[in-house]
């Protein structure tokens, strides 16, 4: 059996072909397929009706469990493709579709861009050893694995998130409600913001629970681009800050008029005499266009000048998160110390920033 192609970075966290050496990769959060003689057994414009492989099938629908997305990339005409998945109940399992002529490396990157999520956590799958070349030479941090594979993926650690939770479980539904309020805001013909304020924007943010920490986990280590910090957290320290008087959790919940977006943010600060010291903030990526990272930081603000707390903020420079770094000046953060890999930011609580308008109304419990 074949290692998963990577071109010049080959190897995977699991499978033939693993350096024990190379540090373990994100978990994959989306899958993209290619169809013919991929998903299903023939070439739909060839006349074939083909029948889905079954093991391909139970791959999508276990994966879809675990919160991971599927996506297609795949060579032939949009409607009849789309038509056949419909035709065998798989057209709502998948959340990108991106069928056509053009090199699949392009279809894969804007199925990442749509999705809002890093190439490096985007995997494909293909029959063609050609296809697959030409997605890992130009998508380099693109995982790629070919058709036969199809039923081993479940056992692959990269395709295994350490925990399952509700949300992830109905993550699926998640963006594919996301992609109608990307439809509705394409048809609006005002304003950006006059759409933003028609959502009906409703930001909940309240102390985590045990029911949460899974969730809160989860947040860390899959949110990279906007995240303060890049820390992470297990279920066990979690828990030890939740019950830590010296510390807050917090989990932050996003609706709007077309439904829930889920858990979207987790702040994790510290409670001393003077300050309250932001360890950790993070957003969602798929709620970055909603500006809510900059109603909780506003949030925080104001809870801990209210408690006679200088708020204060860390943050540490990953490479992909100088959003966060933006978000905290912006919210009236200026740099105290800044050591190169590390910056201390705080409000001065003489001179607090003015309040901001945003298009999002606040609930705190």
């Amino acid at each position: 059996m074949s290692a998963p192609t990577r071109g010049p970075h080959d190897g995977t966290t699991a499978g033939p072909g693993t350096d024990p050496a190379r540090a373990p990769e994100p978990t994959v959060k989306c899958l993209v397929w290619d169809l013919d003689d991929t998903l299903w057994d023939g070439v739909v414009l060839e006349g074939d009706a083909p029948e889905p492989f079954a093991a391909a099938v139970r791959a999508v629908r276990a994966l879809d469990r675990r919160g991971i997305l599927h996506a297609v990339a795949s060579r032939g005409e949009y409607d009849v493709a789309a038509a056949h998945l419909a035709a065998h109940g798989l057209d709502t399992l998948f959340t990108v579709l991106e069928v056509g002529w053009g090199a699949k490396s392009k279809a894969v990157e804007r199925i990442a861009a749509e999705l809002n999520i890093g190439l490096d956590t985007v995997a494909f799958i293909d029959n063609d050893a050609v296809e697959r070349a030409e997605v890992a030479a130009a998508l380099p941090d693109v995982r790629c694995y070919p058709a036969h594979e199809a039923e081993l993926l479940t056992s692959y650690a990269e395709f295994t998130p350490r925990f399952v939770t509700d949300e992830s479980a109905r993550r699926r539904q998640l963006y594919r409600t996301e992609r109608r309020r990307k439809a509705a805001e394409a048809e609006h013909t005002g304003p950006p913001a006059e759409f933003l304020a028609s959502l009906d924007l409703v930001l909940s943010v309240r102390r985590a629970t045990g029911a949460d920490l899974a969730r809160a986990h989860e947040l860390t280590v899959r949110t990279h681009q906007l995240n303060t910090t890049g820390r992470t957290f297990d279920l066990e320290e979690l828990r030890r800050l939740c019950a830590d008087p010296g510390h807050e959790v917090l989990v932050a919940g996003l609706t709007d008029r077309f439904g829930s977006y889920g858990t979207i943010g987790l702040a994790v600060t510290s409670l001393r005499d003077d300050a309250t010291v932001l360890e950790l903030l993070l957003m969602s990526c798929r709620v970055m266009s909603r500006g809510v990272g900059a109603v909780l930081v506003d949030h925080i603000v104001a809870r801990s000048l209210a408690a006679g707390r200088r708020p204060v903020a860390e943050y540490v420079p990953t490479g992909a998160n100088r959003q966060m770094l933006v978000t905290l000046r912006f919210g009236g953060f200026a740099v105290v110390e800044d050591a190169g890999d590390r910056m201390t930011l705080a409000v001065d609580p003489d001179g607090p920033p003015p309040a901001r308008n945003h298009p999002v109304r606040v609930v705190a419990t």
